[in-house]
């Protein structure tokens, strides 16, 4: 059990970070008017999400929580990361969700309101899950 921890925070980070990048060529496909292309990445954005979120789910139940190493100013930084990422994600999910729902009832004035926040926030998410990792795993 304890080498597997490593591992499935490993692989969290590496879904993390393909979530980031789908949403950024989302982001851009939209920018070029790509709206397939958009559908495309953003789907894959949500999918890539949820598998993170079992995955992230099934290594808390396997080892619990794990404790930031250091002290002093690292810390404070690693803290205020986590914090800030650990707040956004708790809203990701309703945001991510609606935003799609919007966009798959047509009503894209709404969508397109409401993915003004959701990009930002969900792309916060995603790269800061990274460097959480990389903090916590490899400082």
């Amino acid at each position: 059990m304890e080498n597997l921890g490593p591992k499935i925070a490993a692989l969290n980070a590496c879904l993390n970070g393909l979530s980031a990048l789908f949403l950024l060529c989302g982001f851009i496909a939209i920018k070029n008017y790509r709206i397939d292309w958009h559908r495309r990445f953003m789907g894959t954005a949500f999918i890539i999400s949820i598998v993170f979120l079992i995955s992230y789910l099934t290594r808390f139940y396997l080892t619990g929580v794990h404790r930031f190493p250091h002290e002093g100013t690292l810390k404070t930084v690693y803290l205020t990361l986590l914090t800030s990422h650990t707040l956004l994600a708790a809203i990701t999910p309703v945001l991510a969700i609606r935003t799609i729902w919007l966009a798959l009832k047509g009503r894209i004035d709404a969508h397109r309101k409401i993915a003004r926040w959701t990009w930002p926030i969900w792309m916060y998410v995603s790269v800061t899950g990274v460097i959480v990792y990389g903090m916590l795993y490899h400082l």
